[in-house]
């Protein structure tokens, strides 16, 4: 069985999403989620959901080697961001080459970098009058929103809609599509 590790910094839906599809499919499973927040939802989701989970700090990410060496114990196959706000150290993209992925809530390259993120990406997009948006799941390299896309879907984007409506439409793709992309990169 594939193992998962998930790295997150908010209320871990998404991260929730993943867990309980492998669950239902055995084809992976969560074996840490990750958080740079000691508030973060997600590390309370992961305990109801019992997976071990770990909260870390900046230096624990950048200066010291406490995030590797989780990683190192994981053995993950692939790493996921779902809603991680943090540049991915080069580091630790040199041990696993092509085996972190991140979601990002719009079509990239539009809308991306750093700060574009959650309902600022929203409301960027309203302001703009897009027609649509949607999600990009891509590969992690050492800058914001830059790697290889894997993957994207849209949405129609309605001059009724605002920023929040856009985040629904977005979520429900997020929910969607990516387990299902998950699940053809581990078994490619």
């Amino acid at each position: 069985m594939k193992r998962l590790v998930i790295f997150a910094s908010g209320s871990g839906t998404n991260a929730e999403n993943i867990v309980n599809y492998f669950r239902k499919n055995n084809q992976a499973e969560t074996v840490l989620i990750l958080s740079n927040k000691q508030d973060a939802k997600v590390l309370d989701r992961a305990t109801k959901l019992e997976i071990p989970s770990v909260y870390f700090t900046r230096t624990d990410l950048y200066n010291n080697d406490k995030v590797l060496q989780l990683l190192l114990d994981a053995k993950p196959d692939l790493i996921i961001l779902a809603g991680f706000l943090w540049r991915f150290p080069e580091e630790i993209l040199r041990n696993y080459p092509n085996k972190v992925i991140n979601i990002h809530p719009a079509l990239l390259p539009k809308y991306g970098g750093k700060g574009m993120y959650g309902m600022h990406v929203h409301e960027s997009v309203v302001e703009n009058n897009e027609t649509e948006t949607g999600i990009t799941i891509h590969y992690v390299n050492e800058h914001y929103d830059e790697g290889a896309i894997i993957f994207q879907a849209s949405t129609p984007i309605n001059t009724s809609d605002t920023p929040l409506t856009v985040a629904n439409k977005v979520h429900q793709l997020e929910y969607e599509f990516f387990p299902k992309i998950i699940s053809q990169l581990i078994n490619e």
